[in-house]
């Protein structure tokens, strides 16, 4: 069997899993930020650092034990991103996030969580993935990112390599302001970080007291990690190093583990190509994992059910909502899963700073539909942004516009 097609069966088989443990388990990052603002109950959230955490420790376990070659996350032609890149446009991290946080929050979930209600027989979703994958489209191959974003943020951005530092990734930066030499500090820094993101997800009674958010964030941690083995591992250096003599050469190949925007966007792209098996690639067949595993769940859990939206406003607000997480997941390089798990597993510094900004584009978006929703017509929507920054404790009390409810 080829070295693609081993991976590619190997990659589809965990997404199966995933998409099946995601399912039962209700991991959903948009319900564990909704959880939080709105009841103040973080086992969601708790479960998802773990996801963070375990994919930390696992990646730098591998290295530990030459398993992966982390370095290939560093360039854009061996890294599907280029997480680690020396180049550091950090307005993209920023600016994405927020996007992403506001998208997914109006689309009603995040790219993963919209493949496992696909799986679940949400018709909405279906449109929620075109809609994302539009705006994945228009970023990925119409250089949308080149009009719009990067005229104005490259030329705020830093090259850490001007500075003598290989990579964004945390243990290069250590190891290039102090001085101390790169051998073992990424292990080391994925030791240190991983635990304290582990203690900090187990030290709450909301997720040790609830089998599921464990579950869910143990088992997409691993998957990612199993991403990362695959495509960093023997198998995908071997893969990178025969692509140059295949015929067609497979497209998007390299260093990648788990994300959810760049798929929708490949599959325009797919069949923009007619459905060409070299465009088949592993963030595709990553996707159709998630839904087939989420389907078999469903099914079997007498689960399934056909939804649609409610009316037309809500139509259009989910599409809006899957356009901007198209447009923001592109942009900032990865989604929930892409950046803040997959993209953090690499500790690159960029991963992080998305990770919070994808929360605070959904907590301020959340707090604004509620106050908007609670005083309707007696309040604008930037009394009600306003106010919602108030209660996330980004502003001072005394800019407070509307009354807590």
């Amino acid at each position: 069997m080829e070295l693609l097609e081993q991976i590619l069966i190997w990659v589809f088989l965990v997404a199966v899993l995933m998409g099946a443990v995601a399912n039962k388990t209700s991991f959903c990052t948009m319900g564990a930020v909704s959880d939080w603002v709105n009841i103040g109950d973080t086992g969601r959230m708790r479960s998802w650092v773990l996801a963070i955490a375990i994919a930390i420790l696992g990646v730098g376990i591998l290295h530990s034990f030459n398993a992966v070659d982390m370095s290939l996350t560093a360039a854009g032609d061996t890294g599907k991103p280029p997480y680690t890149a020396s180049q550091f446009i950090w307005l993209r991290y920023v600016v994405g996030g927020l996007l992403f946080g506001i998208g997914m929050t109006l689309g009603s979930g995040c790219g993963n969580k919209t493949l496992v209600r696909i799986g679940g027989g949400n018709m909405k979703s279906v449109i929620v993935f075109l809609a994302m994958g539009a705006g994945a489209y228009l970023m990925m191959y119409r250089d949308l990112a080149e009009w719009v974003f990067m005229p104005w943020m490259r030329p705020l951005a830093l090259d850490f390599s001007d500075y003598g530092i290989s990579s964004q990734a945390v243990p290069d930066l250590i190891a290039g302001v102090t001085g101390l030499g790169e051998a073992g500090l990424r292990t080391f820094s994925a030791l240190i970080l991983g635990g304290l993101l582990f203690a900090w997800a187990f030290k709450s009674e909301e997720l040790r007291s609830k089998f599921d958010n464990v579950l869910g964030g143990l088992v997409v941690g691993l998957v990612i990690v199993a991403a990362w083995y695959l495509t960093a591992g023997a198998l995908g250096q071997a893969l990178l190093d025969e692509a140059e003599f295949l015929d067609p050469p497979p497209y998007d190949l390299g260093a990648q583990s788990f994300t959810f925007v760049k798929p929708s966007g490949q599959f325009y792209y797919l069949v923009q190509e007619t459905f060409a098996l070299n465009f088949v690639t592993f963030s595709l067949v990553a996707a159709a994992g998630v839904v087939l595993g989420s389907l078999l769940y469903a099914l079997l859990s007498r689960q399934f059910r056909i939804e649609w939206f409610s009316s037309g406003d809500d139509a259009v607000r989910h599409v809006i909502g899957g356009f901007i997480m198209g447009v923001g997941g592109v942009l900032a390089l990865g989604c929930t899963v892409g950046q803040a798990i997959s993209g953090a597993s690499t500790l690159a510094l960029g991963s992080f700073i998305t990770f919070a900004a994808i929360v605070l584009g959904a907590a301020l978006t959340m707090k604004t539909y509620y106050y908007k929703m609670v005083y309707e017509d007696e309040a604008g929507w930037l009394s009600a942004l306003i106010t919602g920054m108030v209660d996330l404790r980004i502003l001072p009390k005394r800019y407070r516009k509307l009354e807590p409810v």
